[in-house]
């Protein structure tokens, strides 16, 4: 009888203990919370900087980038010059001149932040004060010849020297056909791109 009771004592404790474990293992259930993206995270030139933050949206692919999003740049310099020579008391721009104006032209073109100044001379053949005209009529003549090139005219100014300043200080005529000139130069300042390199970058050789 006692064991009869005592059998029946353990399996109520038992089943006690059960119950309230299985209690215990029941909990409410709660959702999956949901991410505040607050920017996205596109990134549309594949810079590695997200649009939300890159200040240069479309940014050469390759390049070195700042953590702006922004290319590097590295500068670099390009000078152009010209010399046109002039038959004696002349203006005109002998044809075999003409590639040298082109030439001005396309370079400008290509740097329209600069302006050039066209410098005429003359011979000390004459008058000095006809030929500082003329060497100021020599200098509006190229002027003119690299406007009708398509460049702008408040880019180009000139000035005239006469027979001030020779080139060449013999009075024989090959001298005087120095000295009978426009010269003009100017320096162009251009950045290009810094290149990234990668393993798949070609060497030159």
């Amino acid at each position: 009888m006692k064991l009869r009771n005592l059998l029946s004592l353990c399996s109520l404790v038992a089943f006690s203990v059960t119950a309230t474990t299985h209690d215990q293992d029941e909990y409410d259930y709660i959702p999956v919370p949901l991410a505040d993206q607050k920017a996205d995270l596109i990134d549309n030139d594949s810079d590695g900087v997200i649009n939300a933050r890159d200040l240069c949206v479309i940014t050469p692919e390759g390049s070195v980038i700042d953590n702006d999003g922004c290319e590097k740049y590295i500068d670099t310099t390009q000078s152009m010059a010209i010399r046109v020579l002039f038959d004696n008391n002349s203006t005109e721009i002998k044809s075999v001149f003409q590639r040298q104006i082109r030439q001005m032209a396309a370079f400008l073109n290509a740097y329209p932040e600069t302006t050039i100044e066209i410098q005429g001379y003359a011979s000390i053949v004459g008058n000095p004060e006809k030929n500082l005209v003329l060497s100021q009529n020599r200098a509006d003549a190229v002027r003119q010849a690299i406007i009708n090139n398509g460049i702008s005219p408040d880019r180009l100014t000139i000035v005239g020297f006469g027979d001030t300043k020779p080139e060449e200080l013999g009075s024989n005529e090959f001298s005087h056909a120095m000295n009978r000139k426009v010269v003009a130069s100017v320096v162009g300042y251009k950045g290009e791109v810094e290149k990234q390199w990668t393993i798949f970058t070609k060497i030159d050789k």
